[in-house]
């Protein structure tokens, strides 16, 4: 199979040398999202507002696919400190409202520009 790129205006460009996602056959993988606001690259105040853009921005490169969340299969959450689970938890219910997906959720030692959360997905297109 081949692969496809997916570039999403709308989501924040990427700090390094990676896609926001790849489309091979009918799956699309993204890279991980935080929430770097996308005008400006800079980090909202605390975890719940970084969650928030981190799925707005995991949405827009979803959608830039031509899927909606309703789609995604599986995600895997990345928390820089796992006390803010619960916090977490309660904002992604508000992007997953049926049929939810598959979820890791795991405490990492760092993230990307000292991030709070990153967010990635498997979507069925």
């Amino acid at each position: 199979m081949k692969k496809e790129i997916v570039s999403a205006a709308g989501a924040p460009a990427a700090v390094g040398p990676y896609s926001h996602a790849v489309k091979v056959g009918n799956l699309l993988y993204t890279s991980g999202q935080c929430g770097f606001i996308p005008a400006t690259g800079a980090l909202p105040e605390g975890v719940e507002a970084q969650a928030r853009q981190a799925l707005d921005n995991l949405k827009c490169v979803v959608e830039a696919a031509g899927a909606t969340m309703d789609d995604v299969v599986k995600t895997v959450v990345f928390l820089a400190n796992m006390a803010d689970f619960g916090k977490v938890n309660a904002i992604y219910a508000e992007y997953f409202t049926k049929d939810e997906p598959a979820r890791s959720c795991v405490q990492v030692a760092a993230l990307p520009k000292g991030a709070l959360i990153e967010v990635e997905a498997v979507v069925a297109l």
